[in-house]
């Protein structure tokens, strides 16, 4: 079981890390962004240290505003928005004057997550291309994702894709349940990481790797908390 203390320190870390691998995607880009992603570096090494963690959070989050408005916006969609998620919660759980206020902060990232999975799920499901498994179909025959032209084929597969597509559905919808039991959670959380890491390997989307990890210690800990009365 997960203590606070354990989960927010778990937290920080991979959050760190995430930020440090969009940074360094900024190294080569224009003179503007990579000042302003070297600041950020330099946060994030603190916050792996342990130095001061609540300061450099709360510096973070500072230094995110500048980011939004940089790009106007959270420029790369989902991922960001997790980062930006776990970061404000996690800064604000660091920042509560009481316990019971820390873990209402660090408790509404874990619900945050679960809704990621299950809304997502909902909206595909509710897709008649989701459920006939066309979607899939089209991602890999027509999307701009660099899919590999050897996995292109698979388009053609359309029995496999539709398998697919059902199981991300089913997976998503279902994995609130998760919630019920430690073992289980534990088990859908890899199966949601390998999910990530195939989107990461198959279309690019590397960055949501890394920021829906980062959440996966406050689920872990909620469900202690919930279930286990830690």
């Amino acid at each position: 079981m997960l203590t606070l203390d354990a989960a927010l320190r778990a937290t920080e870390i991979i959050l760190a890390l995430a930020f440090l691998q969009q940074s360094a995607e900024h190294v080569l880009g224009s003179h503007t962004a990579r000042i302003l992603f070297v600041g950020r570096a330099a946060l994030c090494i603190l916050l792996l240290w342990g130095f001061l963690s609540a300061w450099v959070l709360l510096a973070l989050c500072v230094h995110s505003i500048l980011v939004l408005h940089r790009f106007q916006g959270p420029y790369n969609g989902g991922s960001d928005r997790m980062g930006l998620l776990v970061l404000y919660c996690l800064c604000a759980a660091r920042w509560m004057p009481n316990a019971m206020l820390q873990e209402a902060a660090f408790g509404y990232l874990a619900v945050q997550v679960f809704l990621s999975y299950f809304i997502s799920g909902q909206v595909k499901i509710v897709n008649p291309e989701w459920r006939r498994g066309r979607a899939l179909r089209d991602v890999f025959s027509f999307s701009a994702y660099p899919v590999a032209e050897s996995l292109r084929a698979l388009a053609q597969r359309p029995r496999l894709l539709w398998a697919a597509s059902w199981s991300v559905m089913l997976f998503e919808l279902l994995f609130p349940l998760s919630f019920l039991n430690a073992g289980l959670l534990v088990l859908a959380l890899i199966l949601a990481a390998w999910f990530h890491i195939a989107n990461a390997c198959l279309f690019g989307l590397n960055r949501f790797v890394w920021f829906w990890v980062a959440a996966y210690p406050s689920i872990l800990w909620l469900q202690g908390r919930v279930m286990g009365g830690v």
